[in-house]
């Protein structure tokens, strides 16, 4: 039998619904399993015991009163400290914000609320969820290994969901900060359309760049998170006005007659010989399961896509943090102050330029991935070894964006179309390994098919971490 912190949430729903689980035992067992493990694993910045306690109290006599709200209720999450919370100090791993406590909670996280989700705390990122910490945050670790990256921005999420300290985190993608800590922490997670999920009272990185989406050890959960998150949100200028998505009725439809494309060559390009063994594995046992491979060539514009990434992010990110720098730059960390330097200097022709290029390349991007129900492809290069030297400083971001192969994931922010990453194997030594399914935009109930196809063949999903 699975273990009571590992289980999946349509598992746990079930159960909580018929009243043979208490959701103040579950929250019980969580709280106590966070307080005994995450001080070496370091996922959580604040863990809210007393009022997760009270919701679980709530949930439960809601629940025997007859007043059940739907599969989340009584389920304890956690979300990247960048999510604003009620009454929650909410930082984003930026000693800048020290102090700051919301008085109300972002609309995503009111959602998961309002259908019974119980947060036990708010997870560890990096830096203004770029890519180093300050020196006063800690950094998460790596379940499965502590020499080994545990992810980037959303690190505190991957950890934690696969440490099994909450049965789903909340985090965003810029770049693949949902995917890299996904791939790092052997998870799921969904990075979903442009605009489905409210980015409001979110700390934004590049505003026109930025996700929200969950991370789970399921894919039928990230689909559960998703539905429940989605919806239209005046205050979000991004937010599209479309009906709530139905990832979860058609799941387990299968994947007979599923067009799913893998360019070779693309793959090749990062990604280590063992991590193409696995994808070609798992490609063979998609067919198997009745889905065609067919043999595609990204648009060449793929290989390219930090041309333009670079001068949007950088640039959107001094804007949303034009009220601190550079008037309190040293209250910055290395990394991300030089990052916001190099926005800085990007000049408005350069931005406009960039525009220019993205539009073009979303345009293709949506238009070739349309030709298929999804695309395979990696994370990321595979299982790194921690190297802190590239988060020295941000002089020069080439060594980093090269390490992580952005190529991968970058294309997906861009064009804004949803990305899925499945764990899909393990390493030599013992680390995760996962696949991407990408799609175009609104194919987020595809690539869950997809994903839970793949993950009821096989049992990847049911290995944990050694701690």
């Amino acid at each position: 039998m699975t273990e009571l912190h590992y289980a999946g949430i349509t598992e746990l729903a079930e159960k909580i619904r018929s009243g043979d689980l208490s959701p103040v035992d579950l929250t019980q067992h969580m709280l106590d399993r966070i307080e005994k493990l995450d001080g070496q694993l370091k996922s959580f910045a604040t863990v809210t015991r007393e009022r997760a306690l009270n919701e679980a109290s709530q949930a439960e006599h809601e629940i025997s009163g007859g007043k059940y709200r739907g599969p989340l209720h009584g389920i304890p999450i956690a979300v990247k400290d960048l999510i604003d919370s009620k009454d929650i100090p909410t930082l984003g791993g930026l000693a800048v914000l020290n102090g700051n406590t919301p008085n109300d909670d972002a609309p995503v996280l009111r959602k998961l609320r309002e259908a019974g989700a119980i947060l036990v705390g708010k997870l560890n990122l990096t830096e203004g969820a770029m890519a180093g910490y300050h020196r006063d945050f800690d950094i998460p670790v790596n379940p499965w290994n502590a020499e080994y990256w545990s992810g980037a921005s959303s690190s505190g999420p991957g950890v934690a969901a696969a440490a099994g300290f909450c049965f789903a985190a909340l985090g965003t993608d810029t770049a693949g900060s949902i995917r890299f800590p996904s791939m790092a922490n052997g998870v799921v997670g969904l990075k979903p359309t442009f605009g489905l999920v409210s980015k409001h009272k979110v700390i934004p990185l590049g505003d026109s760049l930025d996700h929200i989406g969950p991370l789970t050890r399921r894919v039928a959960d990230a689909a559960i998170m998703l539905e429940t998150m989605a919806g239209y949100d005046h205050a979000d200028p991004h937010s599209l006005d479309c009906s709530t998505p139905d990832l979860t009725s058609q799941i387990d439809a299968g994947v007979t007659g599923m067009l799913i494309g893998y360019d070779e060559q693309y793959t090749a390009i990062g990604a280590s010989k063992e991590l193409i063994a696995a994808h070609e594995a798992a490609l063979a046992t998609l067919e198997n399961l009745g889905a065609e491979i067919v043999r595609v060539t990204v648009p060449p514009k793929t290989l390219d896509v930090m041309d333009s990434w670079f001068p949007i992010c950088t640039s959107e990110a001094v804007f949303a943090h034009k009220e601190t720098f550079p008037s309190r730059a040293d209250e910055y960390g290395d990394y991300f102050r030089d990052f916001l330097t190099l926005g800085a200097a990007v000049t408005k022709q350069q931005v406009d330029d960039a525009w220019n290029e993205r539009r073009a390349f979303a345009e293709e991007f949506n238009s070739f991935l349309a030709t298929v129900d999804a695309l395979a492809l990696p994370s990321g290069v595979g299982p790194l070894k921690n190297d802190y030297d590239l988060y020295s400083d941000a002089e020069t971001l080439q060594p980093l964006f090269d390490k992580a192969h952005l190529e991968y994931t970058v294309p997906f922010n861009l064009a804004g179309t949803p990305g899925l990453t499945v764990p899909c194997g393990f390493s030599a030594e013992g680390m995760p390994l996962s696949i991407q399914f990408g799609g175009a935009k609104h194919s987020e109930a595809k690539l869950c098919r997809i994903g839970h196809a793949y993950e009821q063949a096989t049992d990847w999903h049911k290995r944990n971490p050694p701690i």
